[in-house]
């Protein structure tokens, strides 16, 4: 297992320096009670400009009510974006049971088009939205998607769909990762989970409503098609989603005109001691490079590949399946409501209870087990004709909706240094991606109609993610212990008391070091 590398922390006596081990980051920490003027280093946070290396003190009250103001300003936005974002991605599903014109392995390939947008430009973005601000970059690809969705009103060839498809991709690509960034700006490690899961759920809820939806157009009698009624309507929605996202939503607390400028501090000073840090424009390769040297990267791959390839089935194919068990396509659009409900539902309910336990990955492996026992089920029964225990599998097995919000939320907790913040990010969501190509093609025409070969796989691939989750967890405990040995060390090499030591913490805070530099880091199981 890989050992905790030496770690930079900022020491007391003159003679000490800070390192954060980048190209340029080196800064005299001669004076213990440094000023906010005085703390001018060129590779910190943004946030140390205002709040300074000293911490500020407020009471917990101040606090609660601060948190609920933010909640009351952010989150409907999060929750908003996750919402038009998946609910565009899906329209596809509705599409394909409303006279879609592509059809076969051909409807294959324009599902899979989106996620080769998505995968091909995730890296990309991810850096070039780091020299930008985060909400003016994000709502600006989001009024576009919304236009490109609109467009495919106008498509009647595969050629076209799939040029639609891919650019909507490409668009959606900044999405997922600038709203993780933005969660772990503003809250604090024990809330990321079921903040992740409030905005996690807006998405699960277009089922509710895009399924509500769906079934109002089937009825409309006009020249227009109606699946090209739902592009029309869908897309207008998302360019209303992307204008409220660059005129009201901020790009970091720093910037936030809702609070005043003793709020700005007191936001920064509740994420301080996470040491995860806020914003930062600079790029720092060796995080890049540490990222990708850090054993649990390579196990979220497996995990997000786990999940990413019965994604890309479902997606495109839930509606296809729930007809196969006996269903009118009428029916079948108003069953999906149901199951976006349920796994809603478990993603709020697990996000909280994941934040008071402080445990993600032990969390994520329980509640993929609703997953493993339903498509066991719809695989052996899936010709029995008794529809009602298939739907009632399908319907269960969203229990299992909390897994990948949850890694989500791994990523919020678990990760320090902006840089490497974004690698990961983007490395999870490009990974979820290419699992998602995969995914379309698990589900073939040659397999219809009950596609078992793919529901097979998708078991699988379940017990895989299993394990690699337990494995995880583990490894953030032994590391945790690691760190705390190497604390203890430098607490005796250096006389620290522990007034020495919170100020310590409080200085390596906002100086963009990752986790594994930074000795004052704790992991989140």
């Amino acid at each position: 297992m890989t050992e905790v590398t030496p770690v930079s922390v900022i020491a007391i006596d003159d003679e000490k320096r800070i390192s954060a081990h980048n190209d340029s980051a080196e800064a005299d920490m001669t004076d213990v009670a440094v000023s906010k003027e005085d703390a001018s280093y060129s590779d910190g946070d943004e946030a140390l400009k205002l709040a300074g290396i000293h911490a500020h003190q407020f009471d917990e009250k101040y606090y609660l009510r601060l948190r609920r103001k933010i909640d009351l300003h952010i989150m409907p936005i999060l929750v908003f974006i996750y919402f038009t974002q998946f609910l565009d991605k899906n329209i596809l599903s509705y599409a394909s049971i409303m006279g879609f014109p592509v059809t076969g392995i051909w409807y294959n390939d324009v599902a899979q088009a989106f996620y080769m947008g998505f995968i091909i430009w995730m890296f990309p973005t991810q850096y070039i939205g780091q020299k930008f601000p985060i909400a003016k970059y994000l709502g600006c690809h989001i009024t576009l998607w919304g236009v490109l969705v609109m467009l495919h009103a106008v498509c009647h060839d595969f050629s076209a769909f799939y040029a639609l498809r891919f650019f909507l991709g490409v668009l959606e690509a900044c999405v997922s990762p600038s709203l993780i960034l933005i969660v772990t700006m503003w809250y604090k490690q024990n809330e990321r989970a079921s903040r992740i899961g409030w905005f996690y759920a807006g998405n699960l809820s277009t089922s509710v409503v895009g399924g509500g939806v769906a079934y109002g157009v089937t009825f409309f009698n006009g020249s227009l098609q109606p699946w090209k009624l739902l592009y029309i309507i869908l897309g207008a929605l998302a360019i209303l989603n992307g204008i409220i996202v660059i005129l009201f939503l901020p790009d970091s607390p720093v910037s936030a005109r809702f609070l005043s400028e003793q709020e700005k501090i007191a936001a920064l000073e509740r994420v301080r001691l996470d040491q995860a840090g806020t914003h930062n424009k600079h790029i720092k390769k060796y995080q890049v490079f540490e990222t990708f040297k850090d054993i649990r990267t390579w196990l979220m791959f497996v995990i997000i590949m786990c999940l990413g390839i019965p994604n890309g089935g479902n997606s495109a194919f839930s509606n296809i399946i729930t007809v196969s068990f006996g269903w009118t396509s009428r029916q079948s659009l108003l069953l999906d409501m149901p199951r976006a409900a349920i796994g809603g539902v478990a993603v709020v309910a697990v996000g909280w209870l994941s934040d008071r336990i402080h445990d993600r990955m032990t969390l994520a492996l329980l509640f993929t087990l609703p997953t493993l026992i339903g498509m066991i089920i719809m695989t052996t029964m899936q010709y029995s004709g008794q529809k009602g225990v298939l739907q009632f599998a399908q319907l269960f097995q969203n229990l299992s909706a909390p897994g990948f919000p949850l890694c989500y939320a791994w990523n919020a907790s678990n990760v320090g240094g902006h840089t490497k913040k974004v690698t990961v990010n983007a490395f999870t969501l490009f990974t979820f991606g290419a699992g998602s190509v995969v995914g379309t093609y698990i589900f073939l025409p040659k397999d219809a109609p009950g596609y078992i070969p793919g529901k097979a796989a998708i078991v699988v691939l379940t017990v895989v993610m299993m394990c690699c989750c337990a494995v995880m967890a583990y490894i953030n405990v032994r590391w945790n212990r690691q760190k705390k040995a190497e604390l203890d060390l430098l607490i005796a090499e250096n006389g620290w008391t522990e007034e020495d030591v919170d100020r310590e913490r409080e200085r390596a805070a906002f100086l963009d070091l990752t986790d594994r530099e930074n000795v004052f880091f704790i992991y989140t199981r």
